[in-house]
């Protein structure tokens, strides 16, 4: 077979054969947006983020996709939150309170079982989750009921082993905070090699969640 046949076989891929994605959510950071599949979330699949602990400004990250879909008439579902949302917070980037449900299971693997119905159903346009502990196994579960529920699923995972392991999940994000915001690195896309750092600035007021003992913000 010579070389013009054989670029001509349907098993040969091209580098100009540039992948099309459904449109993403608009994260709200332009930036970030023209590094992610579709230019935004990628909605109907599992996106983890990991960071080294709570409350270094993942929330923020988030706020201005989960405002447009606090819009529509799905659910936001925070699934085992380390600490209580900050509710003034959340109004006032425009997420609407009354489509955010806080869901607290009592064992880790109610936990898993509350994140895939939640995903799984199709009545939530987001589930926020923070998993004890999720194995590959139960990555791929949450990432298949994604898709059937057409729901985006985010997994808030903290520690550095989470990283270097593989997972189902179509993006995968890495945190680390900076002194105005965080550095985000891409550590797998659809369509595209990792990238990073991305350094965002999030503004001097970016934590959007205290204790649940506490009565005011930190």
């Amino acid at each position: 077979m010579n070389t013009q046949n054989l670029m001509l076989g349907t098993g040969v891929w091209r580098a100009s054969a540039v992948p099309s994605f459904a449109p993403g959510l608009p994260s709200g950071f332009p930036q970030l947006d023209a590094l992610l599949p579709g230019n935004g979330w990628p909605s109907g699949t599992l996106t983890e983020i990991l960071i080294p602990c709570p409350g270094i400004g993942e929330l923020q990250l988030l706020l201005p996709a989960l405002a447009r879909l606090s819009r529509g008439r799905r659910w936001l579902a925070f699934i085992a939150p380390p600490h209580v949302p900050y509710a003034p917070a959340l109004a006032a980037a425009q997420v609407d309170l009354s489509r955010v449900l806080l869901v607290h299971p009592r064992a880790a693997a109610d936990g898993l079982w509350a994140v895939e119905q939640s995903l799984r159903a199709g009545t939530c346009g987001a589930v926020l989750a923070w998993p004890a502990a999720a194995d590959t196994r139960a990555l791929r579960r949450l990432q298949l009921a994604a898709e059937a529920g057409k729901s985006w699923g985010v997994l808030f995972r903290s520690g550095q082993s989470a990283a270097v392991k593989g997972s189902p999940a179509a993006l995968r994000l890495q945190l680390a905070p900076t002194p105005g915001g965080i550095d985000v690195h891409i550590l797998k896309r659809r369509g595209g090699w990792p990238v990073g750092p991305l350094s965002l600035d999030l503004g001097p007021d970016h934590a959007v969640v205290v204790p649940a003992s506490a009565g005011s913000r930190a």
